[in-house]
């Protein structure tokens, strides 16, 4: 039986600083499971190197993509875009024995009774726009303006989707398909990137940054699919917090300007046992 679940995201193990946060995560136990729930890089190569590494060390480890893991840079020697870079980074998780959401999912045997850990890749579709915009155009004309724009859109490609949202339509229905294979009976934890709900984007700096982070289409899911717990980054601002009764737990890292200025360096979050 698994000793504890951990989370984590938002690793960008590019930077030297994080680096060593990577270096510095063991498990407590040798039965310990790890979550990370997206963006552990720029190029895949890096991806690879840092997920390889911990499996190495966790008894099982489950993925969910991240804006930057499907970035497309100009200096990555993988060159695929959209689909086939994420198709890429699927295979390449195969092979280093990482479960993604393309693979059966996993069952945590909970003190509470078994809960099915749901790694989702769902994108965004810029449902969630900046505050008194009505249509997509006016919310990105507004965050131009402001000069708040993900690099999303220069580096992540939807191809062969015509556009970003046409390829979250997609995703969203092909998982919302498997969920309701699960059975109505079924516990979930949903692990994704982005946030389910927008609640949490109250917060940022800049609420224009929202409509990069998510969908008015999973606004139910933590309850229509049972989630026991949510977990997701991608905000960069770690905390914990409850909707409709269930907790979200961001698990970020985030970049080294903004974690070192807390009192203790972030490590994975234990998730379970709470």
């Amino acid at each position: 039986m698994p000793g504890s679940l951990f989370a984590t995201s938002d690793l960008h193990s590019s930077f030297s600083e994080n680096r060593r946060l990577i270096d510095e995560m063991h498990p407590e136990s040798s039965d310990d499971w790890l979550i990370v729930a997206g963006d552990v890089d720029d190029t895949f190569c890096k991806i690879e190197k840092t997920l390889s590494l911990l499996r190495q060390r966790y008894a099982k480890v489950i993925w969910a993509p991240g804006n930057h893991d499907l970035w497309t840079l100009p200096d990555d020697p993988l060159q695929l875009r959209g689909a086939a870079r994420y198709q890429a980074l699927v295979q390449m998780c195969r092979e280093n024995d990482i479960l993604t959401p393309e693979d059966e999912y996993a069952v945590w045997p909970d003190q509470s009774g078994p809960v099915t850990i749901v790694p989702l890749f769902l994108l965004y579709d810029y449902s969630w726009r900046a505050p008194g915009k009505r249509t997509k155009s006016e919310s990105l004309k507004y965050a131009h303006e402001t000069g708040v724009v993900c690099a999303d859109e220069v580096l992540l490609h939807s191809s062969p989707y015509p556009d970003r949202e046409s390829w979250c339509s997609a995703r969203l229905k092909e998982t919302e398909r498997r969920l309701l294979g699960l059975g109505p009976d079924v516990r979930t934890i949903l692990v994704g990137h982005w946030p389910l709900v927008r609640q949490p984007t109250d917060v940022l700096r800049f609420p224009e940054f929202a409509q990069w982070c998510g969908t008015t289409r999973t606004a139910d899911w933590h309850t229509r699919f049972r989630a026991e717990l949510v977990i997701y980054g991608h905000l960069h601002v770690p905390r914990t917090t409850y909707y409709d009764g269930v907790r979200f737990e961001e698990v970020s890292v985030g970049y080294p300007r903004e974690w070192g200025k807390r009192s203790r360096p972030p490590k994975p979050r234990k998730v379970l046992p709470k």
